[in-house]
C-alpha cells in the first residue's frame, strides 16, 4: 500500500511539472519543465505497465530534446538602436506593454527629456526591450525604465546591455549607471548582471562603466 501511494505521488508530481511548464512565458523554461514532466510520466508509465503512456511521453522527451538543442545552438544577435525621445514607435511600444510595465513599475509615465538616453534592445532585428535613462553632468546615468518583454527575460539581455555594450556608454562619457528596482527579484537580477548595492534604504544599485583604477574605483 505504501509503495502504491508513493507511485501515485510520483504521477501527481509528473502532472504538476507538465502543468507548470504551460505557465512559463519563456520558451526555454517551458521546454525544460515539459521535458522533466514528460520524462517523469514516461517513467511512471513503465512503473505501472502503461506502455502507451510511456511511449507517448518518451516521444515528447525526444521532441523537447530536439528543440532545446536547436535553441541552445542557435546564434542570437543582439544590438542597440538609439531612438529619439519623442519616437512614435517608442510610444507605441510603451502603450502596447503598458499593463506589464505598470505591474513592474507602478505609476510609470513616460516623459521625454533632453538629457535622455533612449534605446531599443534588438534581438535578431526585433525589439525585445527598451532602456530609458537620464544623464547628469557628472557622467551618471539614472535609469527610468529597463524593460524586457516577458519571453526574453533572462540574463543574456542584461549582460549584453551592461557588460558587452559598456564601450557604448563610455563613449558618451557615462561613468556609472544607477537603478532603483521596485522588486527584490529585479534587485537579485541586477546583482547577477554585475551591479552592486549602494543604498540599502532606497534599494539603489550601480554598475561602473568607466575603466576601474588599481584601487577598484574608476
Amino acid at each position: 500500500m505504501h509503495a502504491h501511494f508513493l507511485l501515485e505521488l510520483f504521477g501527481y508530481a509528473a502532472s504538476a511539472l507538465i502543468a507548470v511548464s504551460l505557465m512559463m512565458s519563456s520558451i526555454l523554461r517551458l521546454r525544460l519543465f515539459n521535458l522533466a514532466g514528460a520524462a517523469s510520466f514516461a517513467s511512471y508509465g513503465l512503473l505501472i505497465h502503461a506502455y502507451p503512456v510511456a511511449f507517448l511521453n518518451s516521444t515528447i522527451v525526444l521532441v523537447n530534446v530536439y528543440h532545446l538543442t536547436r535553441m541552445l545552438r542557435a546564434k542570437q544577435y543582439y544590438q542597440l538602436l538609439k531612438l529619439r525621445p519623442d519616437s512614435d514607435y517608442l510610444k507605441c511600444f510603451l502603450s502596447f506593454y503598458r499593463h506589464d510595465i505598470q505591474r513592474i513599475l507602478p505609476g510609470f509615465e513616460y516623459r521625454p527629456g533632453e538629457k535622455q538616453v533612449t534605446l531599443f534592445i534588438l534581438r535578431d532585428c526585433a525589439p525585445v526591450g527598451v532602456f530609458i535613462a537620464t544623464e547628469n553632468p557628472a557622467g551618471v546615468l539614472h535609469v527610468v525604465l529597463d524593460f524586457v518583454i516577458p519571453r526574453y527575460r533572462d540574463l543574456k539581455i542584461g549582460r549584453f546591455l551592461f557588460i558587452e555594450q559598456a564601450e557604448f556608454f563610455r563613449e558618451r562619457g557615462i561613468r556609472e549607471i544607477i537603478i532603483s528596482p521596485r522588486t527584490k527579484a529585479f534587485g537579485s537580477y541586477l546583482v547577477e548582471v554585475g551591479f552592486e548595492p549602494i543604498n540599502c534604504k532606497q534599494g539603489a544599485f550601480r554598475i561602473w562603466m568607466a575603466e576601474k583604477a588599481e584601487g577598484g574605483r574608476p
